[in-house]
């Protein structure tokens, strides 16, 4: 199986929320992912390679770049977790809090969402067994 079909299947089989479908891609061997906002390329991580996918961008032209917002970053983190938005709609809500790239950690059960001037806010997810 390639490391494409991998990741395909792990966001085929997904039942629930992100920490499934962050055990899913670990388990795929998935270590890592990176998103870059507001291009919404994603970049997927394992030991033996790396496979990117994109995504519709958030903007198109030449845009300012929204300040990090902690507060506002956690609303929408709190909103999707609690099934109140769509992927998109978060996508675009980090984006507004001033998220230009987050980093998933999938040893370490971290996400890393990070302000264009290095500001950033670490959230820890639960292993799901």
């Amino acid at each position: 199986m390639t490391t494409i079909e991998a990741i395909q299947n792990a966001f085929a089989s997904r039942t629930g929320g992100f920490p499934h479908l962050a055990e899913a891609l670990r388990q795929a061997g998935v270590v890592q992912n990176i998103w870059d906002l507001p291009g919404c390329q994603s970049i997927f991580i394992t030991q033996n390679d790396a496979v990117v996918m994109q995504n519709p961008p958030l903007v198109s032209g030449m845009t300012t770049v929204p300040t990090f917002d902690e507060a506002a970053l956690i609303r929408a983190l709190r909103a999707d977790q609690a099934g109140q938005t769509t992927f998109p709609e978060f996508l675009e809500g980090a984006w507004r809090a001033g998220v230009v790239r987050y980093i998933v950690d999938f040893n370490a059960r971290t996400v890393t969402y990070s302000g264009y001037t290095g500001e950033s806010y670490v959230e820890a997810y639960p292993a799901v067994t």
